[in-house]
């Protein structure tokens, strides 16, 4: 199928709640604009370079969010334009977020990326680590970020159980850091979980956004 065909098979499965993040990277731009010209206007990549040239290159009406593993030298390069980093996994990142965005007189959004999976390649933070993080006044001195949720990926396996016991640890997480941390904060809204594979467990334990890219764009020429 196409990817305009793709899409309206994968809107069929997605509440007008959740935002579908259409995860581009290592697709050409003509897959982009069939995407976009389809009503897409999220996109996802984890490149920085490719996303600063995509960026460049394609409507500036595109909303692009980063959802690889960010370096702290590449930040200045996405801070100008990106919408939202999902995978902040240090305090380290956080705080050359905030130098970066305060030098462009910009609020840059933020997902906290927590480690829920059983594989050790995966990044992110531990639930107490986090908690640890948030009970300190440090990141609260960081005024040119905005912690807009979490973020998760759950282990590769197919093991349904598994993936759906992972995708609702992170929401119980959600919700405990919600009522501590940021009840007064009503943009601490965010789950960002689930992909190709698993897009639809993760809504149905509380995503409100799912990062999808095979489904619509197919196998990634890397």
């Amino acid at each position: 199928m196409s990817v305009q065909q793709n899409i309206i098979s994968i809107r069929k499965h997605i509440p007008a709640h959740v935002q579908l993040v259409c995860v581009s990277k290592f697709h050409p731009d003509e897959e982009l604009l069939e995407a976009y010209n389809a009503g897409e206007r999220v996109f996802g990549e984890s490149k920085v370079q490719e996303m600063c040239g995509k960026q460049q290159r394609l409507p500036k009406d595109i909303h692009w969010h980063f959802i690889g593993h960010l370096q702290t030298n590449k930040i200045k390069q996405i801070v100008p334009f990106v919408e939202l980093i999902h995978g902040v996994d240090t305090f380290k990142l956080l705080v050359e977020i905030n130098k970066q965005a305060e030098k462009q007189n910009r609020k840059v959004n933020c997902l906290l990326q927590v480690y829920i999976a059983s594989e050790i390649t995966k990044f992110g933070f531990s639930s107490d680590e986090l908690k640890s993080l948030l009970a300190t006044a440090e990141w609260q001195a960081l005024k040119n970020i905005n912690i807009a949720g979490l973020m998760g990926m759950a282990t590769f396996t197919d093991d349904k159980n598994q993936i759906r016991s992972e995708f609702k640890s992170l929401k119980m997480l959600f919700d405990e850091l919600k009522n501590i941390y940021f009840s007064d904060n009503a943009s601490f809204k965010e789950i960002s979980m689930g992909m190709s594979d698993d897009y639809q467990i993760a809504i149905e334990e509380g995503s409100t956004m799912v990062r999808v890219g095979s489904s619509i764009f197919g196998v990634r020429n890397y």
